[in-house]
């Protein structure tokens, strides 16, 4: 009786696993047809037939990747909000903090030309590497040829993950090399985590060595982050935004947001709507730590950890930074630590 059982059972084992390979041999055959297609729109697309039959060659799914795409959160109209003070302590702390004022004054000079050059304040350069990767400790070890084939051939985003795919193919007939196309497992890459298009299109010299080379050059990686925010519409002589007290008793109807935004909408309706710094004082908030900015300036006010608690009145540079990445958590700390960076 055990032995026909255990007969059986070896039986199932052998079946299952003899399917398992049927699927995978399947999905395979399924990948390398569409590894085939993507090449084809690569070569019409600019990319050098040897570079794409070469870089495109032998890759194999990557489970991990997908796996972590499907992990990520989607839209439910969750009411429930986390306070910002938990994220504000892990992200704008003192290592980090210490860490940018160390390249702050490591990199000064060139951080006062390229500020000249494009408007974007030194510290905000310098609080987005730090932000993005630690200063450079840490960029990500996914090879981005085969995390980007596997996001677009699963097929959940393909429209953002081929395009990109196409582009670091590009990269490569541009010099770049494979070994240095590693990143995070969704396909950003160097010290500022430049996805493949933003690289072609905004990455820069920042040394005069005729490359832009994100991955070991800070002057680089400098000049790349304050080329994407000019591009992004950063205004000169505009702070990101202002600490301010909101007054007792403050009547939050009369500034609701009445505006749906069509981009990234659950961040931008915790926003209120537009007023001027001198409305804004009018209605009685106080600035905490620096004076106000100009009176014309235009701002919105968002209350991160509730009412009671230090509020911030955003300008049209905190934006900027979303455009960077669409998170009110990660742009408050990007504001928070390049203050900080100043000093």
């Amino acid at each position: 009786m055990w032995g026909k059982i255990i007969t059986l059972a070896m039986f199932g084992f052998g079946l299952a696993a003899g399917q398992a390979r049927a699927q995978d041999a399947g999905g395979d055959a399924a990948f390398q047809a569409y590894l085939a297609q993507v090449r084809a729109r690569a070569v019409a697309d600019g990319v050098r037939p040897d570079t794409a039959a070469r870089e495109l060659a032998g890759l194999t799914v990557n489970p991990r990747v997908i796996e972590l795409d499907r992990g990520q959160p989607g839209n439910p109209r969750s009411t429930i909000v986390s306070p910002f003070a938990p994220y504000r302590i892990e992200h704008v702390d003192a290592q980090r903090i210490g860490r940018g004022r160390n390249v702050y004054q490591a990199q000064r000079a060139r951080l006062q030309a390229i500020e000249r050059d494009t408007g974007v304040p030194e510290a905000i350069m310098v609080a987005i590497w730090g932000h993005e990767t630690n200063y450079g400790s840490y960029t990500g070890n996914f090879d981005l040829i085969r995390s980007l084939a596997s996001l677009a051939f699963e097929g959940r985003r393909r429209s953002l993950f081929e395009p990109e795919l196409i582009a670091a193919l590009k990269m490569i007939d541009r010099g770049v090399t494979r070994s240095q196309l590693k990143g995070s497992w969704a396909g950003a890459t160097g010290n500022p985590q430049f996805l493949p298009s933003i690289y072609l299109r905004l990455a820069r010299d920042g040394d005069g060595d005729g490359r832009a080379d994100i991955w070991n050059s800070q002057a680089d990686t400098l000049a790349s982050i304050a080329n994407y925010f000019a591009n992004a519409g950063w205004r000169p002589g505009q702070p990101w935004g202002v600490a301010v007290g909101v007054p007792q008793g403050f009547d939050r109807t009369t500034i609701a947001n009445r505006l749906v935004s069509p981009r990234c909408p659950r961040v931008f309706e915790r926003h209120s709507a537009w007023r001027s710094m001198a409305e804004w004082r009018a209605l009685g908030l106080v600035p905490m730590g620096r004076a106000w900015p100009a009176d014309d300036v235009q701002a919105t006010l968002i209350e991160p950890d509730g009412p009671g608690n230090t509020a911030y009145l955003l300008t049209g540079n905190y934006r900027v930074i979303l455009d960077y990445n669409c998170s009110n958590f990660y742009a408050l700390s990007v504001g928070l630590l390049a203050d900080a960076v100043a000093g």
